[in-house]
């Protein structure tokens, strides 16, 4: 099965993070893990089964690896992950592929998100400082969503919301 468990994801593997404006857990994070995994089970590009996997991380965000080295990814097999995602923000009312929305921890850890103008307002306010971790979907590899996806504000895009960067 190409499915595979990510932490045997190469580091090279290309990843796509999709993040959740509200928390998901039970019910609709089981609904949408069950979607995403029934669709990664038959993922293919060009007839080719895709070595791939996923990751969900405090209950926000999604991550989807495949490992190019041994299959690629086309342009219509990509589209189809985001088909799944779609359908399930339709079902669950949940928004997974919206790409204006900003990630950041709070002061007690708890995962925040809004538009950049909510993160821009919690900087004026001291909420937000280039200390503050802040999450990078942007990333594309596995070793970047390992070691770059959360980290401080100063050392990522995000510094410069910040206003001091």
């Amino acid at each position: 099965m190409p499915q595979m468990d990510f932490s045997a994801m190469p580091d090279s593997a290309r990843v796509w993070v999709f993040g959740a404006a509200a928390p998901m857990d039970g019910a609709a994070r089981d609904a949408m893990l069950t979607a995403v995994d029934a669709h990664l089970t038959q993922w293919a590009a060009h007839g080719m089964p895709l070595v791939c996997a996923r990751e969900w991380r405090d209950e926000r965000f999604l991550a989807v690896a495949v490992d190019e080295a041994a299959t690629g990814a086309s342009g219509c097999s990509i589209d189809g992950m985001f088909r799944v995602l779609q359908r399930c923000e339709s079902s669950l009312s949940a928004s997974l592929t919206d790409g204006t929305v900003v990630y950041w921890r709070d002061a007690h850890g708890a995962v925040q998100s809004g538009e950049r103008s909510a993160f821009r307002a919690a900087a004026a306010t001291g909420a937000v400082t280039l200390a503050t971790p802040v999450f990078d979907l942007t990333v594309t590899d596995v070793g970047a969503w390992r070691e770059q996806f959360e980290r401080a504000a100063a050392v990522s895009w995000h510094a410069r919301l910040v206003g001091n960067g």
